[in-house]
């Protein structure tokens, strides 16, 4: 979720208001994809990274982040929405970790939408817990490890690879998100600030990837051959 700052920036506000907008943006979006039928949404809100950035900014992250945990939890149970958070979350203050697992406590039953916000998360920490995490459960075994055995440790372990990844902001690039989770995602990028993406900037998303064929290594024969036989097995 790219481009708060410069959204507030060209408006000639503090970089919080556009963090303000972009809490906005995330209300709108969680909504339009339950609408649009989307089972699993992962934001990415906060890096392990992004500890570098100005410590007055880090401070208002933390509190906007409480404020929105506190705003917003009661209308995603409400909603159906089962929430979740992915990442170290060991630097994070007791007060903010207390109400992410009031959070994932209070809708772990859901059906909905599975959301996912992703903070103090990086892609290559991801990996290297789980390598951690597999080694002991191993038990001291030094038999070559399978990747079936070390994605479910892997933070989204226990869902499908990502079918589409969409950044804002104007920047191509995946920035230490998801590492292995994304090896196939198709990927988008759009010039729309975080804060000005809404579901008509979503659809164009959604149209992109209805376009493109998916092969995972395969041919567009065998793709083909493969989609006119699931086809007629649906319609037998």
């Amino acid at each position: 979720m790219d481009g708060n700052g410069r959204w507030a920036k060209r408006r000639f506000l503090p970089r919080v208001a556009g963090h303000h907008k972009g809490v906005e943006a995330v209300r709108n979006t969680v909504r339009t994809c339950a609408e649009r039928g989307v089972t699993a949404l992962t934001l990415f809100a906060f890096s392990s990274e992004n500890w570098r950035r100005p410590q007055e900014e880090v401070s208002l992250l933390m509190q906007l982040f409480i404020s929105a945990l506190q705003q917003e939890v009661e209308r995603l149970h409400q909603s159906g929405i089962c929430f979740r958070v992915i990442g170290d979350l060991s630097r994070f203050d007791r007060k903010l970790v207390d109400l992410i697992e009031s959070a994932q406590k209070l809708t772990a039953a859901n059906t909905g939408l599975i959301l996912t916000v992703a903070a103090n998360y990086g892609g290559r920490w991801d990996i290297l817990q789980a390598v951690n995490k597999l080694r002991q459960s191993n038990g001291g075994d030094n038999s070559p490890w399978t990747e079936e055995q070390l994605m479910p440790h892997l933070s989204m372990g226990n869902l499908p690879e990502p079918d589409l990844f969409i950044r804002t902001g104007g920047e191509q690039r995946i920035s230490n998100f998801l590492l292995w989770q994304l090896a196939y995602t198709e990927l988008y990028f759009t010039d729309t600030l975080w804060p000005d993406f809404d579901a008509q900037a979503l659809d164009l998303a959604i149209t992109s990837y209805r376009k493109r064929e998916r092969r995972f290594g395969r041919t567009s024969e065998q793709v083909s051959v493969a989609t006119e036989t699931t086809d007629r097995t649906a319609n037998a």
